[in-house]
């Protein structure tokens, strides 16, 4: 029977076991979006992991709004992302880069210019910037000449991960950012070809997912969905006509792995009643499967021993146990992170949880 701590073949990452540390957004950047060497300390301390999945890094200025978020598309990020990535390796571990669009979810404050999507929407709420919340603003919808150089875009980020030292990448197409943005027909009132038809909407999924195959091959190329719910005021009506054919796409393309976020009706950080599709996507995409989202030790284990899932993937645990891989193994006690210091500057909250002692 596989259990959660034995090894996993994902595409050309040897993982020494299937507890994966998902995409956690901390802000430790500069405002420039390059990495810190606080950063290179937080991923060695993390690299237990059978792979870690890094922040969310974004792939232009455009797309980037988070402040203090890392970004990959200069060759000063590059060399900034270096140190971190071998300070992984170093330790035994291995790691990818998540691709990141926000799309409209992102603030003139932060990238200078007007936010994009696939429609001329606003997003909820308010947005972080560097002088505090800010209403969101409206997005412009994006050309046909914007969608070009856009992929564009991803190819020069998937090049640089490599360069920069990362194991592959991870197309973030979840969350309700850029990509999901175009799955979802909340937020996509496009009549051309990349709107209307669940077909049309899984377009730009398609193009982003071969420009980043072709630049750095199929083994080395991860997709993240979150077909179930809203986030971020992005929902779709009937999410299993859009993303099962999605999933069944990513199949056909031959990606390393399938991430999936899907929340549940008593979620710990988003909620939905609108049913969890991973069954429904286990029989079209015949890769490795990893979930995500609330998962307690007792629950991974069994998704896994069953074959729901091939893997399982971890976000705030990881935060405030920097040795999770052990502490499920051994049951060990898990610690509680605070999610007031989840965006703070320096240590405190970020590299100072310890890992277990007996």
């Amino acid at each position: 029977m596989t259990t959660l701590f034995d090894p996993i073949q994902l595409g050309a990452i040897d993982a020494k076991n299937r507890i994966l540390m998902s995409p956690l957004t901390r802000a430790r950047g500069t405002r420039e979006h390059l990495p810190t060497p606080i950063m290179v300390e937080y991923y060695a301390q993390r690299a237990s992991a059978g792979l870690i999945i890094s922040e969310a890094t974004g792939i232009s200025r455009e797309g980037l709004g988070w402040p203090y978020a890392p970004g990959l598309w200069s060759k000063e990020q590059v060399e900034a992302w270096k140190p971190v990535t071998q300070a992984v390796h170093d330790k035994g571990g291995k790691i990818i880069v998540q691709l990141w669009h926000m799309g409209r979810m992102v603030h003139s404050n932060v990238t200078g210019q007007q936010p994009v999507s696939s429609s001329p929407t606003t997003a909820p709420g308010q947005m972080h910037t560097y002088d505090g919340k800010q209403d969101a603003e409206q997005a412009r919808a994006l050309t046909k000449d914007d969608i070009t150089r856009i992929l564009g875009e991803y190819e020069v980020a998937a090049r640089n991960a490599i360069e920069a030292g990362f194991d592959g990448v991870q197309i973030h197409a979840a969350n309700g950012y850029l990509i999901d943005e175009f799955l979802r027909d909340s937020t996509n009132h496009r009549d051309d070809e990349y709107g209307g038809s669940p077909e049309n909407r899984i377009r730009l999924l398609r193009e982003v997912t071969e420009r980043v195959i072709a630049t750095i091959g199929v083994e080395r190329t991860s997709v993240r969905l979150s077909p179930n719910g809203d986030t971020q005021g992005c929902i779709d009506s009937a999410p299993e006509t859009v993303f099962v054919p999605a999933a069944k796409l990513l199949n056909d393309l031959g990606v390393s792995f399938l991430e999936l976020r899907e929340p549940g009706p008593n979620g710990t950080f988003g909620k939905t009643d609108q049913p969890k599709l991973h069954a429904e996507i286990r029989k079209v995409f015949k890769n490795p499967l990893v979930l995500n989202q609330d998962y307690t030790r007792e629950e991974a284990l069994e998704t896994v021993a069953d074959g729901t899932a091939d893997a399982i993937s971890f976000g705030r645990k990881f935060i405030a146990n920097p040795d999770l891989p052990r502490r499920l193994e051994e049951n060990l006690p898990i610690e509680k992170d605070d999610i007031k210091i989840w965006y703070s500057r320096g240590a405190e909250g970020y590299t100072d949880y310890p890992a277990y002692s007996d």
